[in-house]
């Protein structure tokens, strides 16, 4: 699920059947992405995010719990996402999360 994370997102484009690093990430290097067991079968990592996060900038994700992602989440540098037991995160849609922990519980509601 970590890779297809990566695959999914704006690091990659598909050309003529084959898939192409862009041209706009700034290093040549993909980044290392760890997500936790909420996201090994695809139907529950596809659950979690409303749309696959801008990853241009990331050299590090790590995500363990019960953490679902908003539209629009840009992802830049390292960043670790870390529900506690029995919590949840959610990242608001059009978060940016740039070198941050997060951890604990985090819920936004509508009213």
């Amino acid at each position: 699920s970590s890779d297809l994370l990566v695959v999914m997102s704006n690091l990659f484009s598909l050309t003529e059947g084959h898939l192409a690093l862009s041209e706009r990430r700034e290093f040549r290097t993909v980044p290392l992405v760890k997500l936790g067991n909420g996201f090994t079968k695809v139907r529950d990592f596809l659950h979690r995010f409303e749309s696959i996060p801008d990853l241009l900038e990331l050299d590090h994700l790590t995500v363990s719990g019960d953490v679902t992602f908003g539209k629009n989440v840009t992802l830049k540098g390292t960043v670790i996402i870390i529900a506690n037991h029995g919590d949840r995160i959610d990242i608001p849609p059009g978060s940016l999360l740039e070198n941050k922990i997060v951890s604990g519980n985090l819920r936004i509601h509508d009213h």
